[in-house]
């Protein structure tokens, strides 16, 4: 496949595409907090273009490092309700402790303002299998036909992260049959329940693009019936998992991809047994997502929410955060 090179932004960047409606490789670029600001810029060009940017041999990447390079393209974020791996904003996925994020979201829709991307590094693989797949959610609606188009921006759906994790993750017999482990995820997860009401049809705030908001958190469709609500989020997710709308990367330790949280869904392949998978991820601050009647998601639980991510702009968290140090 051909290098190309991106002039969407001042500095040039020389891109490979991973796949024919999303996602690139990136070279020449050493990740880190000391990118200058036209190579940031090109970078941000490109990830609204390609929707998924990948790089290879980023091993000098540590938490702190990860966290300098996220903090140019936007504000770090807590989780809402999990509690990060160094204090500060890292996201572990462990394999080996059953955390196996094998099934179709997007990153933290439970919440209104779940975040703009995120920047995931791989630590420790199997020697086969683990790949994570990316989908297009902006070439899934746009392979609609018309009236399911029209179906879809007028439809809402209710986002929650209290749902049955040991069924949606498929997880090993022996764990998904544990009652500590499923008490585990529940306390850890479900730490405070969340639903949030978002349109089904996101217009992105940069680009304009229509893009299907799904993924497993989307549990209901807003005035419609169980069975149906359940039937109308297959039609349309299944649009999203097309093949043709995919991109599959196969890791290397020391690789890092980073996604448009808004424009895509991804499922991290559950194919390598009891083999190790260690990634780590960092999320971005995002906004609030509206629809293409331009009614923006809104928070329906809890009642009285806690002073979370998704709910509170991340620098008012982190400047809280701070001052309960000092």
């Amino acid at each position: 496949m051909s290098v190309s090179t991106s002039t969407l932004a001042p500095t040039e960047l020389r891109l490979t595409p991973a796949a024919g409606r999303l996602g690139a490789v990136v070279h020449d670029v050493k990740l880190g907090g000391d990118l200058p600001a036209g190579t940031v810029a090109a970078l941000e060009a490109a990830l609204y273009e390609h929707k998924v940017l990948f790089f290879r041999g980023q091993q000098h990447l540590d938490d702190a490092e990860h966290e300098a390079f996220a903090r140019l393209l936007g504000q770090p974020v807590f989780h809402p309700t999990v509690p990060s791996a160094d204090g500060r904003y890292i996201f572990e996925l462990d394999a080996t402790k059953g955390v196996r994020a094998n099934n179709w979201h997007t990153d933290v829709t439970f919440v209104p303002s779940y975040p703009k991307a995120s920047i995931l590094r791989a630590l420790e693989l199997p020697p086969a299998g683990g790949s994570t797949v990316w989908a297009n959610t902006a070439a899934a609606y746009q392979d609609l036909p018309e009236p399911l188009k029209a179906l879809a921006e007028s439809l809402r759906a209710v986002h929650t992260n209290d749902y049955d994790y040991a069924a949606n993750l498929a997880l090993a017999p022996e764990l998904a049959d544990n009652a500590e482990v499923a008490k585990l995820f529940r306390q850890v997860f479900v730490s405070t329940a969340f639903k949030t009401e978002h349109p089904l049809v996101r217009v992105h705030p940069v680009t304009g693009e229509k893009h299907l908001l799904l993924g497993s958190f989307a549990q209901k469709i807003v005035g419609v019936s169980g069975k149906d609500s359940r039937a109308l989020i297959e039609l349309f997710q299944r649009y999203v998992e097309r093949l043709e709308n995919s991109v599959r990367w196969d890791w290397q330790v020391g690789d890092v991809a980073i996604w448009d949280n808004r424009a895509t869904q991804h499922y991290a392949v559950n194919d390598y047994g009891d083999e190790p998978r260690l990634v780590r991820r960092i999320t971005l601050d995002g906004d609030l997502p509206v629809g293409v009647d331009r009614r923006p998601s809104r928070l329906l639980e809890p009642a009285d929410p806690p002073r979370v991510a998704g709910l509170v702009p991340a620098a008012e968290l982190e400047a809280e955060a701070l001052g309960a140090k000092s």
